[in-house]
């Protein structure tokens, strides 16, 4: 991994992650010439495999070296999802769309991974029956957090999610849990793709 894609990243556990995962696995092939710029291709399905200093900067916010358990919303092509995996204990991990998530099961597999699982689900409802999670990551941009997130986070955890209308300028949001109370710090502006509901599954 170019370092300096990574800017001011510093968190050394990120760091060796970053320089484990090989981002070509996650590319399609005719992206493959790509696979190393410090940019979001798409995969897809009007989905995209987000730029690497974004997977290290929401990677080194949630402090998933620090994390037993940590819940991933929107799997898309696994690419932080295997980053994740580099760090945490369990990564529990939630695809929308079948075929995505199908075809990231298959490469993490491959690769080896033991600790991830997964489902194909409406990721606003999180993953309750596994709660509480040390950390969540959210990769699609969305106009409000979820409550049922906010209520799945465990005490001391942290979540990080793109908050912002659709098509327009977004903000990494990082959320903080301490005494039962919530803190929301706003980072970087960002673009990602919107949050994907279920037609019949919105409450």
């Amino acid at each position: 991994m170019n370092k300096l894609f990574l800017r001011e990243i510093n968190d050394p556990e990120t760091l060796r992650a970053m320089e484990a995962v090989d981002r070509k696995f996650f590319v399609p092939e005719k992206l493959q010439s790509h696979a190393y710029s410090d940019t979001a291709l798409p995969i897809g399905l009007g989905q995209t495999i987000s730029q690497p200093y974004i997977v290290a900067y929401m990677t080194a916010s949630v402090k998933a070296g620090d994390c037993d358990k940590i819940l991933e919303i929107g799997t898309g092509s696994g690419y932080q999802t295997a980053i994740l995996a580099e760090l945490a204990r369990e990564v529990y991990t939630i695809e929308i769309i079948p075929e995505l998530g199908i075809k990231a099961k298959s490469v993490l597999d491959t690769l080896g991974y033991k600790n991830i699982r997964y489902k194909t689900a409406d990721g606003y409802r999180g993953w309750q029956e596994m709660a509480p999670f040390d950390a969540i990551v959210v990769t699609a941009a969305i106009a409000e957090t979820p409550p049922d997130l906010l209520d799945q986070l465990a005490e001391n955890g942290r979540m990080i999610l793109p908050l912002g209308p659709e098509g327009d300028t977004q903000y990494l949001v990082l959320i903080e849990k301490k005494a039962g109370q919530f803190t929301y710090s706003r980072k970087l502006a960002v673009r990602f793709v919107p949050f994907t509901r279920s037609k019949t599954d919105f409450r």
